[in-house]
This record gives structure tokens, sequence and C-alpha cells, in this order.
């Protein structure tokens, strides 16, 4: 595409002439809580998401202790055990979710707006973040399902791989180990350790309230208070450790399986690093555009090395990931790797062409409305706004910015950001 042609776009982009994002209002509750909310009147229906900085990055010495914690929080409170919880919201049609990552736990919530019906909505999802119950039987459940899915990750050489990849390149960080903890630990976390996580961490001046839904602003008001009303203000959590330096390496493990695992990798980026754009838009040309991507064509398609290959960042509070991810048969793992890391050392000289930096740009923005689609995806992306305090025009600028990237700036970025061909490589297979 003609670079005038894109000119224009960011024009019409930046004027707000098109893709604008819906309107968004953000403001504090007397408990310190931030809130982020968008009008949306079409649908009889509202979305709620707490967010909480209590992922496994606040696991301490406990791995699984934050999902531990937030797996419960739905499993009772306050008066109701968890199948009377369950029953009061099949009943309605409430649904309740939560879950856990790395920097952030989350409890959501959709509920028509019919004010019987969200009453009890919101009295639950009160319950549930401020009175946990931490019953016994729940909590031995919630261990035994944890467990499973631990011994079951651990059946598998992807799931190895990408634990071995976190282990080697955050060493003794709290990004570290996985979120969902391992044996010994899981073992030996206790009902005391629940409620120690819980009273730390699930408070107001640690929350993200996002509210997408047929409320006004001032319903909105009062459900964000509401929400966090039975909470203790608190303090928010600590500043994370910078991740250490980190020498590249290679790990092999062998694994009974007939398909090798790769994951090649360093240090990536944080949320709010200024060459996110950039790396992000050229990483859609190198690995995010799937097979139609420079390492598709280079290690699928034109030597039938893998299932599947591709590459991405994963931008956290801290310095996340850059990674290279492949699948293939035993025999081809060296030479899969080998191909993976040329593929690399060359984009990273040569950077995209302007042919492919256009169609990656054009994908990415002409995707983008698909993302915020329905009020269940607009919530996500605000809570997450909120949470790593983005500006509340982010949904308006994005696409603007994706289409202001250029070439040179795909390539100063890789050669400033990426270590090529060295970095972590783990290897995972190689003994069906």
């Amino acid at each position: 595409m003609a670079a005038k042609h894109w000119a224009l776009v960011v024009l019409l982009l930046s004027a707000g002439l098109v893709d604008a994002g819906p309107a968004i209002e953000s403001w504090q509750t007397s408990g310190g809580a931030k809130v982020i909310y968008v009008h949306a009147p079409d649908l009889p229906m509202v979305d709620v998401r707490v967010v909480m900085d209590a992922g496994s990055a606040r696991d301490d010495d406990l791995p699984g202790l934050a999902k531990f914690t937030n797996a419960l929080l739905t499993e009772g409170a306050g008066e109701w055990d968890a199948d009377a919880l369950a029953l009061r919201l099949e009943e309605r049609g409430i649904e309740l979710g939560n879950g856990s990552l790395r920097d952030m736990a989350w409890v959501s919530l959709r509920s028509l707006v019919e004010p019987a019906v969200l009453d009890v909505a919101l009295g639950s999802l009160q319950m549930v973040l401020a009175q946990p119950r931490f019953d016994g039987d729940a909590i031995e459940r919630v261990r035994q399902q944890m467990q499973i899915g631990l011994r079951r990750s651990l059946q598998s050489p992807s799931s190895v791989a990408k634990r071995r990849f976190f282990q080697t390149l955050y060493a003794d960080h709290p990004y570290a180990h996985s979120p969902g903890g391992d044996e010994s630990s899981l073992a030996k976390i206790g009902r005391d350790d629940l409620q120690r996580f819980h009273r730390r961490f699930y408070v107001a001046a640690n929350a993200v309230v996002a509210i997408v839904g047929a409320v006004d602003r001032e319903t909105a008001g009062k459900i964000a208070e509401r929400m966090t009303a039975g909470l203790a203000v608190g303090r928010h959590a600590p500043v994370l450790p910078s991740p250490p330096a980190v020498s590249g390496g290679e790990l092999r493990e062998s694994f009974p399986s007939s398909q090798t695992h790769i994951y090649v990798g360093q240090s990536g980026i944080a949320r709010h690093d200024p060459d996110y754009m950039a790396l992000y838009v050229g990483n859609h040309v190198l690995g995010g555009g799937s097979l139609v991507s420079t390492l598709g064509e280079e290690v699928r398609n034109k030597r039938g090395l893998s299932y599947s290959v591709y590459s991405y960042f994963s931008p956290m509070r801290v310095q996340g990931p850059f990674l290279m991810v492949a699948q293939t048969k035993n025999e081809q793992a060296d030479e899969a790797l080998e191909v993976m890391r040329a593929t690399l050392a060359r984009f990273v000289e040569e950077g995209p062409s302007e042919e492919e930096l256009d169609a990656a740009k054009q994908n990415l923005i002409g995707g983008f409305p698909l993302r915020i689609s329905s009020n269940s995806k607009i919530v996500e992306y605000l809570a997450m706004m909120g949470f790593y305090d983005y500006p509340l025009d982010w949904l308006d600028t994005i696409t603007g910015k994706l289409a202001a990237v250029d070439v040179e700036q795909v390539k100063d970025a890789f050669s400033r950001r990426i270590s090529a061909p060295a970095g972590i490589a783990v290897i995972v297979g190689g003994s069906g």
C-alpha cells in the first residue's frame, strides 16, 4: 500500500473519523479502587470485571497460591456454600467467572439489568470478593483439581517446554514459576495461607472495576462502590523487580513422544515499552501471522519442518518474554531450530519489506473491530487498560499507532531489542 494512503488512514484515525472506540469514563471509589466504565445501552445486560494485582507473581514461596485462592472465591461465600451459590446464580441466569495469570487475578459477572436480578448478582459478587468461605471440602476439591491439572501438564511436552523456558529465563524472579504451582506447594497450601493471601491482595487499593452495559453513570458508580464496600482499603501490591539478565543457552529434555517442542526466546517487553508498537507489528510479519508469516514460510511451507510455528511478545507488568515456538518430528528438531534461529537473525538484520509490513498492518487494523465487538470483549479490554494504567483514549488511538509504524522503526526496534541468533532454547522430546 502506498505511503500516502497510510498517511490518509493515520489522519482519519487520529481525527476520530473512523474506528472510534467506545466512550470511556474513569474515576475512583471511596476506598481507592479504580473504575473504568462504558455505557452500552443496546442490550439489557451488564458486564462487571474486578481485577486485582494478585497473580502468581505474588505467590512468594508457595507457587500456585494465587490461583488456588482465586479458584476458591466462587466455591462459596458469605452464607452460601458452593452448591447454594451456584444455584442462586443459575436460577437467575447470572454468569460468574474467575481466573488468574502471572500479573493479575479477576472475578467477572454478567447479569440482566432487571433490578431484582441485578441486585442478587451484585450481592453475590460482593460476597465472593469480600467474604469467601474457604470451606475445607472446597479447599480439598480445588487442590485435587489443580493437582490433576499439574500432572496433565507434565505429560505434555509443550507444557513442559514452556515451564522450563520460564524457569530458565526468569531464574529467581516471581515470573519464573508456573501459575499452577508444583506438587510440593499444592500439597502444603492450607486455609491460613489462602486467607492471608486474600486479606493482603483482595483489597480496594489493589483493585480495578470495569463495567460495561445498560447502566448509566450514576448506577455504575453505585455498582463500583458496592463491589468494593466489603473490602479493606489496604494497599497496592508492591512494584515487581526487573527480571535478571540471563545469557543464552540450550536446555534439552528427553520426553516419550514422537514430536519435539521447541521454545526459543529471551526477555521481551513490558506493557509501556516505547518499542511496543514497532515490535508488535514487526512480529506479525515474523511469526504472529501464522502460516503466512516469515517463520511459517521458512520452517513449514518451504521445508516441511514443523506442524506449527509462530512467535509472539507477551508484555506484562515488567518484561515478559519474546518467544518463537515450533512443534516438529523428533528427527527434524535440530534442523527446525537452526532454521528458526537463522530466520530470526535475517529478520533482525533486514526487517520486513514494505509489502509485508503493509499486509500486517492491514490485517491487524482490519481485525481490531472484532476484538471489541461485544460487551464481554470490551470489559476485558477495559480491565486490562485499568490494570496497566493505559490512557482512556487507548482504544481510539491504537489503530492509528499501528498504521503509523514503518519499516525503519521495526528494523531499529528489532536490532536493539532482539539478540539473534542468541537466546534461550528449550527442546523437549526426542524419545518417542
